[in-house]
Protein backbone atom coordinates (compact mmCIF):
# COMPACT_ATOMS: atom_id res chain seq x y z
CA UNK A 1 0.00 0.00 0.00
CA UNK A 2 1.35 3.64 -0.91
CA UNK A 3 1.74 6.30 1.47
CA UNK A 4 0.80 9.88 0.33
CA UNK A 5 2.38 13.30 2.14
CA UNK A 6 0.76 16.50 1.40
CA UNK A 7 0.97 19.80 3.13
CA UNK A 8 -2.70 21.78 4.12
CA UNK A 9 -3.34 23.94 6.54
CA UNK A 10 -3.57 23.74 10.16
CA UNK A 11 -7.26 24.58 10.01
CA UNK A 12 -8.02 21.93 7.08
CA UNK A 13 -6.29 19.53 9.24
CA UNK A 14 -8.06 20.30 12.12
CA UNK A 15 -11.53 19.70 10.12
CA UNK A 16 -9.85 16.31 8.33
CA UNK A 17 -8.95 15.05 12.26
CA UNK A 18 -12.42 13.50 12.90
CA UNK A 19 -12.64 11.80 9.26
CA UNK A 20 -9.04 10.93 9.87
CA UNK A 21 -9.96 6.93 8.73
CA UNK A 22 -12.36 7.87 6.02
CA UNK A 23 -9.71 9.54 4.04
CA UNK A 24 -9.07 6.91 1.41
CA UNK A 25 -12.80 5.92 0.72
CA UNK A 26 -13.73 9.59 1.00
CA UNK A 27 -10.61 10.21 -1.99
CA UNK A 28 -12.21 7.75 -3.71
CA UNK A 29 -15.26 9.24 -3.81
CA UNK A 30 -13.96 12.75 -4.88
CA UNK A 31 -12.52 10.73 -8.13
CA UNK A 32 -15.45 9.49 -8.46
CA UNK A 33 -17.35 12.37 -8.98
CA UNK A 34 -14.79 14.21 -10.92
CA UNK A 35 -14.66 11.42 -13.48
CA UNK A 36 -11.07 10.77 -12.88
CA UNK A 37 -9.21 7.59 -14.42
CA UNK A 38 -8.15 5.78 -11.86
CA UNK A 39 -5.85 2.08 -11.95
CA UNK A 40 -7.58 0.11 -9.31
CA UNK A 41 -11.16 -0.68 -7.69
CA UNK A 42 -11.89 1.58 -4.49
CA UNK A 43 -12.72 -0.40 -1.40
CA UNK A 44 -14.91 1.51 0.50
CA UNK A 45 -16.39 0.33 3.81
CA UNK A 46 -19.21 1.95 5.34
CA UNK A 47 -19.99 1.27 8.90
CA UNK A 48 -22.99 2.73 10.86
CA UNK A 49 -20.54 3.91 13.63
CA UNK A 50 -18.74 6.12 11.34
CA UNK A 51 -21.74 8.20 10.79
CA UNK A 52 -23.39 11.13 12.96
CA UNK A 53 -26.78 10.11 13.76
CA UNK A 54 -28.03 13.18 12.59
CA UNK A 55 -26.59 12.53 9.19
CA UNK A 56 -28.27 9.07 9.07
CA UNK A 57 -31.62 10.47 10.13
CA UNK A 58 -31.40 12.75 7.17
CA UNK A 59 -30.39 9.86 5.02
CA UNK A 60 -33.18 7.67 6.43
CA UNK A 61 -35.70 10.52 5.16
CA UNK A 62 -34.41 10.51 2.37
CA UNK A 63 -34.05 7.05 1.30
CA UNK A 64 -37.73 6.83 2.00
CA UNK A 65 -38.39 9.29 -1.73
CA UNK A 66 -40.12 12.03 0.66
CA UNK A 67 -43.33 14.06 -1.08
CA UNK A 68 -42.66 17.57 -1.40
CA UNK A 69 -44.98 17.70 1.50
CA UNK A 70 -42.73 15.67 3.67
CA UNK A 71 -40.01 17.51 2.62
CA UNK A 72 -41.69 21.37 3.97
CA UNK A 73 -42.65 19.42 6.99
CA UNK A 74 -39.03 17.86 7.63
CA UNK A 75 -37.40 18.48 11.38
CA UNK A 76 -34.68 16.65 13.02
CA UNK A 77 -35.22 14.60 15.86
CA UNK A 78 -35.45 16.44 19.55
CA UNK A 79 -32.64 14.70 20.44
CA UNK A 80 -30.48 15.78 17.38
CA UNK A 81 -32.11 19.35 18.03
CA UNK A 82 -30.57 19.33 22.15
CA UNK A 83 -27.05 17.76 20.94
CA UNK A 84 -26.45 20.91 18.17
CA UNK A 85 -28.18 23.12 20.92
CA UNK A 86 -25.34 21.98 23.08
CA UNK A 87 -22.30 22.31 20.47
CA UNK A 88 -23.41 25.90 19.56
CA UNK A 89 -23.56 26.80 23.56
CA UNK A 90 -19.68 25.17 23.36
CA UNK A 91 -19.17 27.14 20.27
CA UNK A 92 -19.88 30.18 21.66
CA UNK A 93 -18.11 29.80 25.36
CA UNK A 94 -15.11 28.53 22.73
CA UNK A 95 -15.33 25.45 24.36
CA UNK A 96 -15.95 23.14 21.40
CA UNK A 97 -13.86 20.59 20.47
CA UNK A 98 -11.83 20.05 16.95
CA UNK A 99 -14.64 16.67 16.73
CA UNK A 100 -17.33 18.57 17.95
CA UNK A 101 -16.56 21.48 15.36
CA UNK A 102 -16.46 19.09 13.09
CA UNK A 103 -19.94 17.85 13.91
CA UNK A 104 -21.45 20.90 14.50
CA UNK A 105 -19.80 21.37 10.30
CA UNK A 106 -22.26 18.58 9.58
CA UNK A 107 -24.92 20.15 10.89
CA UNK A 108 -24.69 23.36 9.36
CA UNK A 109 -24.04 21.65 5.71
CA UNK A 110 -27.20 19.61 6.42
CA UNK A 111 -29.14 22.57 7.67
CA UNK A 112 -28.22 24.27 4.06
CA UNK A 113 -29.26 21.09 1.96
CA UNK A 114 -32.64 20.92 3.42
CA UNK A 115 -33.10 24.86 2.96
CA UNK A 116 -32.31 23.93 -0.61
CA UNK A 117 -34.40 20.86 -0.85
CA UNK A 118 -37.21 22.99 1.21
CA UNK A 119 -37.04 25.74 -1.53
CA UNK A 120 -37.25 23.05 -4.54
CA UNK A 121 -39.74 21.35 -2.56
CA UNK A 122 -41.99 24.82 -2.61
CA UNK A 123 -42.04 25.13 -6.46
CA UNK A 124 -43.48 21.63 -6.37
CA UNK A 125 -46.52 22.86 -4.14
Amino acid sequence: MAQLTIQISDELAQRLEPLHHRLPELLWQLLDLVNLPTTSEPTVKTEATDIPAVYQEVIDFLIQSPTPEDILAFKVSPQAQIRLETLLDKNRSAEISPMELAELDIYEQLEHMMILLKARALKHD
